[in-house]
């Protein structure tokens, strides 16, 4: 079992990914701005891995400062971005070392699949 951060802005999105993670067996916290996802990443709970929409309200870029951020705080955690827009070199040079990528939409299936090999 592991404990997933998920950050996504769009409530019925985050709510999805929450719910396919639990089923998976895992623990989701969520956050759906930056400043949530620090407070979790900030407090003591064990997180093992980190979903992140690459874009957060208006900012196109603001998944890539939770990822940094993230990974400054907490070394090793484990890195699944993921966007509507089509993927592409420049996403990949942004990436934290190991960072992967689930492009949206995505089934249940995708996003459990995903999760499972991010765990590994």
């Amino acid at each position: 079992m592991a404990v997933v951060l998920i950050v996504e802005d769009e409530i019925f999105i985050r709510q999805n990914a929450e719910w396919i993670v639990e089923d998976l067996g895992h623990v989701s916290l969520s956050a759906g701005n930056l400043v949530e996802a620090i407070v979790h990443l900030s407090a003591e709970a064990v997180i093992d891995a980190l979903f992140v929409d690459m874009r957060l309200g208006e900012f196109p870029r603001a998944g890539y400062d939770v990822a940094n951020k993230a990974i400054v705080m907490r070394p090793g955690l484990r890195v699944l971005y993921t966007s509507g827009t089509s993927f592409n070199a420049e996403m990949i040079a942004r990436f934290v070392p190991g960072g992967r990528f689930l492009q949206k939409p995505y089934s249940p299936a995708e996003l459990g699949s995903s999760m499972e090999q991010l765990l590994a």
